[in-house]
Formats: structure tokens, C-alpha cells, sequence
């Protein structure tokens, strides 16, 4: 084995260690997939990620082909102590499916879907993306908690948690899974599930990537076909009062329904306040149940209606294509009364750019009848869920972005509870390795440390929101 010096990437950063063209023809060997190194076509493409704002530079890029191809890139990296970093969707904020001078597992060549109408099941590799998985199941009228953008990756989103326009009706995409096929550090693949290795199981149920690669995964699917919802837009001098009426609204709304709000801009860059919801079940309980929604207020756009599930599931897809630079800031709010709305409308008025907004999201439901410790989720008693989205077209922006995101951050503490959906958290360099502990509480954090000792003991899969070895 060859000794591998310290370099540097193309952006500065120092990566230790290198690759060498042996290493690479080591792995080439009986490698199904495709390894794409700097300089050969496809590589730039498949080195940037949703998220505009990331820059890196990976040694190897190792499109997988299948399971085989995944454990011989595990065990590549391994055994010459490599960086890793595992690419799905490639839509966390923090760009963590990336890494500078390592290795990138890509799963982006791994995307069956198989639905079991009978079961109201689906299988689907770790590849795929929700639009992906929510066009199978939809063909069979069945549906399961994904996000709110169809262009997400499957697997990404449920690690941690998996916060979505179902989640109120039938749980957090993680609380919808049966099991999970995952490679873990050692190169073994394991099956993971209520009945085999249930302490694995309950770590990925909210762990994020700490325990290994998932190749695939398998989730209930639940009887969703048409679906009552849309946007309402409304002017921007009626925000506060918008935000009051929403809290008031959703804090009687039944699980079937959820709304979120958002503080942002229409499509041609004016200040809007906007109320997005999604109603599940009986058309006319759901027409009965909107009608306050539609009723308050002048709306300038009032788009609730009857549509598939997958067509409310990509309607905000327009508005965060691949590519726009994201500062993001999250926290789980303690109350939504006056003073965070006036907080929230004050500092909503000063956004440096049309793509800057705030978004609450409602939780409860399902969310929070589950119990607090079936899975290694945190948090689930919490309402609402606050994210500041410092956001723009053209990275000359970012500073300005980055700055009003961390001054609505501050404005916004007095009415923050404890910790963070961990699938909202930054780079650590600038939100520090105690808001991965924030984002579990204490006991479950230790949970998974140990967790973490016991199947990646030199911490291999650190490229995510990094849970230590104990």
C-alpha cells in the first residue's frame, strides 16, 4: 500500500491523503459503475450539488452500479484512509455529499423503485429521488411522507428525520420505514429493522449518514391519490396579520391537514406573505376545513385546489432549482406568538435578495403521538419548525445573504426551544459540532455515539453531521 501525502484542492482547502493512479486502477478493477476523476468528462457535472455555495473537489467520483460496487468503494477507502463522502440527492444544505481530494460514493446509477400494491409497500434503491419514488407509488393510488421538493434524494431526507406534507397524517418519512439495506464500515452489508438489528435500525431512523451507506429502503405506503391544496399569496403589508390568523388557524387543524408559511417573493420578485397547504382525505371535510384559509384576508393569487399528490409534492420545485447559493439557519420554535411574528415580519422586510425568505413549518400530528423514543428523531413535541433561508442567484450575494440570515437568527432567539432538525444544520466550521448535540439532546446523542462505536469506530462516514465514537 502506498503512502499518500497531504495536497491541496483546487479551492485551497488541504486534503490528506491523496490518490494515486494505482489506487485508482485497484478499484477500476471489476468496477461495474463508472470512476470519474478530475479532468475526465462528467466529472465537473457530478462535483456540483444542489446547494450553488459548495466547492469541492473529490479525488474519485464512484458511480456505483449496485450493492457489489458500494462495499468495494467502502473498503477502498478504508483501507487506505480516505476521506468519504456518500452523494444521493445531493440536496443537503451543508454539502455533505461531497469532500475535497477522497472519495465520493454516488448512488445517483442506483434508482429501481418496486412497489408492492399488495403489501402497501415500496422498495427503493438510494439513488432515487422523491418525484422518483412518488410517480411509482402514485400509479397504484398509495403514497408515503416524502418532502416538500419532488427533486430531493429518498435517501438524504429519511436519515434524518424526513419532514414533509404527509408527516402530520402517517409520520416523519423515517417512521414510514420497514427496513433499510446499509453497508457499513466494515464492508458488510446488514439488513435493518424492527426485527433485525433493531438498535441499527433505530439509529437510522434519524441518525443521518453516520452508519453507513443505504442502498436501499424499504417503507409502508398509505392510500393517497388526490390531495386538496396549493398556495395562497398574499401582500406583503398583510404579513402580520396573515401570520396571526395562520397560528390561530393551524392550532386547531387536524392531522389530515397541514400549512406552512413563508415570508418571501412572487415569481416576479414583490414581497409576499404565503400560506401552502395540503389536505388528505374527504373532499368535502377538506373544502370545509380550507374555506377559512381562503376566506382571509384579499389573497392576490388564490391557487388551492384538487390535484394529484405528486403535483403538490414538485409545486415549490421552481422556486429552489439546483444551483442558487444557500446560506441556511434553523431552530425548532418554543412559541409562535406576537413577538416572533413581529420578529419574523420585521426581519422578513430587510431580505438582500428576492430569494431570501423565512418558511414555518407546521409539525404535530403524527409527528408527536409517535413515541419520543421509538426512533433516534428528536424533538417531536415542537409546533413549528422555523428555517431562514439566506439564498440568491449570484454568489457575489452570499455575503449579504449569509449576514441577514445570521441577524434574523439572533433577532428570532427569544423564541427558540432546544435543538434542530438535523437535515437543516450548516457546515460545522460555522455551526460547531454542539448543534449535532443540540439536535438529538443528550441521551440520544450518547445512544448513538455508542451506536457509532460499534459499527464505524474510526469514524469512516464523517462527512455528515458527525456523531463522535465514543
Amino acid at each position: 500500500m502506498t503512502t499518500h501525502p497531504v495536497t491541496s484542492a483546487p479551492n485551497g482547502s488541504l486534503v490528506a491523503p491523496a490518490l494515486e493512479a494505482a489506487d485508482i486502477g485497484e478499484l477500476r478493477a471489476d468496477f461495474r459503475g463508472s470512476l470519474l476523476l478530475p479532468g475526465d468528462p462528467g466529472y465537473e457535472e457530478r462535483r456540483r450539488v444542489w446547494n450553488g455555495a459548495i466547492d469541492r473537489h473529490p479525488g474519485v467520483i464512484a458511480r456505483c452500479a449496485g450493492v457489489v460496487d458500494v462495499i468495494r468503494t467502502v473498503n477502498f477507502a478504508r483501507e487506505r484512509g480516505l476521506r468519504l463522502a456518500v452523494r444521493g440527492g445531493g440536496h443537503n444544505i451543508a454539502g455533505n455529499a461531497l469532500c475535497d481530494g477522497g472519495v465520493v460514493i454516488d448512488l445517483s446509477g442506483m434508482r429501481s423503485i418496486r412497489v408492492d400494491p399488495a403489501r402497501r409497500t415500496v422498495r427503493v434503491e438510494g439513488g432515487a429521488t422523491w418525484g422518483e419514488l412518488d410517480r411509482e407509488t402514485h400509479a397504484f393510488g398509495l403514497a408515503t411522507t416524502g418532502g416538500v421538493v419532488s427533486t430531493t434524494g429518498v435517501g438524504g431526507l429519511t436519515l434524518g428525520g424526513g419532514i414533509g406534507w404527509l408527516a402530520r397524517s402517517y409520520g416523519l418519512a423515517s417512521d414510514n420505514l420497514v427496513s433499510v439495506d446499509v453497508v457499513t464500515a466494515d464492508g458488510e452489508l446488514r439488513i435493518a429493522s424492527a426485527t433485525e438489528d433493531p438498535e441499527l435500525f433505530w439509529g437510522l431512523r434519524g441518525g443521518g449518514g453516520n452508519f453507513g451507506v443505504a442502498t436501499s429502503l424499504e417503507y409502508r405506503l398509505h392510500p393517497v391519490r388526490e390531495v386538496i391544496g396549493g398556495l395562497l399569496i398574499h401582500p406583503y403589508e398583510a404579513a402580520r396579520d396573515l401570520l396571526r390568523f395562520y397560528l390561530t388557524f393551524t392550532a386547531s387543524a387536524p392531522p389530515e391537514l397541514t400549512c406552512f408559511a413563508v415570508l418571501g417573493s412572487s415569481p416576479d420578485g414583490q414581497p409576499v406573505a404565503i400560506l401552502a397547504a395540503c389536505y388528505h382525505g374527504p373532499a368535502a371535510e377538506g373544502e370545509r376545513l380550507l374555506r377559512p384559509l381562503r376566506t382571509f384576508g384579499t389573497p392576490l393569487v388564490d391557487g388551492i385546489g384538487s390535484m394529484p399528490y405528486p403535483a403538490l409534492q414538485s409545486m415549490l420545485d421552481q422556486a429552489y432549482p439546483p444551483g442558487l447559493f444557500h446560506y441556511w439557519k434553523s431552530s425548532f420554535l418554543a412559541a409562535l406568538d406576537d413577538d416572533a411574528i413581529d420578529a419574523m415580519v420585521a426581519q422578513a422586510a430587510e431580505r438582500p435578495t428576492p430569494q431570501c425568505h423565512l418558511v414555518i413549518e407546521q409539525l404535530g400530528g403524527e409527528v408527536s403521538r409517535l413515541d419520543a423514543d421509538a426512533t433516534a428523531f428528536a424533538h417531536r413535541h415542537r409546533p413549528y419548525n422555523l428555517l431562514i433561508l439566506g439564498t440568491s442567484a449570484d454568489g457575489a450575494d452570499m455575503q449579504a445573504c449569509t449576514g441577514w440570515a445570521r441577524q434574523c437568527w439572533d433577532a428570532m432567539q427569544p423564541s427558540f426551544a432546544e435543538g434542530v432538525y438535523v437535515n437543516y444544520i450548516g457546515t460545522e466550521g460555522d455551526e460547531g459540532s454542539n448543534r449535532v448535540r443540540e439536535a438529538y439532546g443528550a441521551a440520544k446523542y450518547e445512544r448513538l455515539a455508542r451506536l457509532k462505536t460499534r459499527y464505524d469506530p474510526t469514524n469512516l462516514f464523517r462527512v455528515n453531521q458527525n456523531i463522535q465514537p465514543t
